[in-house]
Formats: C-alpha cells, structure tokens, sequence
C-alpha cells in the first residue's frame, strides 16, 4: 500500500495489513503532509485513540477526528487537518504525547499502548502539569532495568520526562495487534470460560485480545495449554490482588 497526500477522498486506508509501529508512522507522515481542510480515512483493528492523543501532542488543535465506526476488527475513522501547524520536533524522540491533553482514566491505556510499540534505544516523551508519579511507578514495577526514566520541572504547569526503551517490554513488540478487551467479572464462572474460548476462536494469528478477572485465571491457562491446538502465548499484564489482566495471543506459524 502506498500513500500520499494525493488521496482520493472515498478512499479508505486499510491499517491493519500494517503491523502496529508501522501503522503509527504511515499515519504520522500523512498527517504531517496533509493539507489544511483535507481529510483521509483509515480503518483499524482497536481504536486507535492513543494515535489521536499523539497528533494532538505534536501539532495542537488543528485534529478533526471523527469515528464512522467502532468496535469489533472495523474501526474507522475520518482525521481531517483544521488548521496549519509547525509541528513539533521529534529528532530526537520516537513519539510526543502531551498528558496535559489526556484524560487522568485514559493516560495507561495511551502511554502503555505507545510504548509497547517502541523499538529499542528508542525515547518517548511525556508532558504534564505535574510529575506523573503513578506511571512512574507503573514503568518501575513493569519495566525495572528495562527503561530509564528522567523528569524535570521545566515551567509551572509543564514537566517532561524522557523514557528511554533499553530492553524489550515483552508487550507487543512482535506486532500482536489487541482486537478485543473484555470484563469477565460482572459475569457467572461458567460464562467466563464460554466467553474466553469464544474471544480465542475470533482472533486471526498475529492477534491478541485482554481479559480483566476477579481472581488468577491459571487453571484455564492450564486447561488451554492442554486442549488447544493452536499455539498461543498468555501474559499477565496484572497479578493481583484484586484484578488480573491477561494478553492472550494467537501465533503466527511458519
């Protein structure tokens, strides 16, 4: 698939065919060669809202961003240019995203998103209002020995830190694109499981889907390693003690 600023305005860019960093870039790119007053429209496998929060973060409020569908492996979206922007420089990071222009519930989901999907040797940068001490501690608990973390008060209202990837997170750097998340705890046992193997037989290889569970889902790992005969890989994104999240990932075979 090749891209340019050329588009034709019924065409609709097919993302998925991308594995996740690359998505990223080619949406970057275009973006930062659009025109004022023109559109183009992608089709994405998850929302693709933390790219939303990274336009913003390099170029400000100049990112219509309209969602023509939602859910499921079809998520489509319209991003039209609103006005002219400089843009940030980025020579010396992979990805900007400014906190200050992100929901407090949202600041995970986008910075942990991102990040998973940085190469090695690679920085991202953080902006907010204040030290962002809760991601601190989340990187310290995830990701010790595997990132360096450096912040610094640079105005009132603005602190940035640099986080630079010196070891592989284990969170998605093989492309695994997450298509489904899911709450099992409002839902009986017995339905957990019929809603786990429902959400295993949708995915495709080289997709992966996230379920939140009231207690240690072990025994169906256990159950899964011995039944299924498509190989798969389980990460524990949470341990407790009151919520387990898991990946659960479909491998590509040779």
């Amino acid at each position: 698939m090749t891209m340019s600023t050329d588009l034709n305005p019924d065409e609709v860019l097919d993302m998925r065919v991308f594995v996740p960093i690359q998505r990223h870039e080619k949406l970057l790119k275009l973006f930062q060669e659009l025109p004022v007053g023109q559109s183009f429209t992608f089709i994405n496998d998850h929302d693709p809202v933390p790219l939303y929060y990274e336009f913003k973060s390099i170029h400000g409020d100049v990112v219509g961003w309209e969602y023509l569908n939602r859910g499921g492996r079809d998520w489509k979206v319209k991003v039209t240019r609103t006005g002219a922007s400089q843009g940030r420089d980025m020579s010396r990071v992979a990805t900007l995203l400014d906190l200050r222009n992100v929901g407090a519930a949202e600041w995970s989901k986008v910075v942990f998103h991102r990040y998973a999907m940085m190469e090695t040797d690679t920085v991202m940068e953080l902006i907010a209002k204040e030290a962002p001490t809760a991601i601190h501690d989340i990187f310290k608990n995830k990701f010790a020995g595997k990132h360096t973390w450096i912040g610094q008060q640079k105005a009132p209202g603005e602190y940035v830190v640099h986080i630079k990837k010196i070891a592989a997170s284990g969170l998605g750097e093989e492309g695994f694109a997450v298509v489904n998340e899911m709450d099992f705890r409002p839902h009986p046992p017995a339905q957990r499981h019929d809603m786990f193997y429902r959400a295993f037989a949708d995915i495709k290889p080289g997709e992966a889907f996230e379920f939140i569970n009231d207690h240690d889902p072990k025994p169906l790992y256990y159950q899964m390693e011995a039944e299924s005969k498509e190989p798969f890989r389980w990460e524990y994104l949470e341990k407790g003690p009151d919520d387990w999240k898991v990946r659960v990932s479909k491998i590509k075979t040779a």
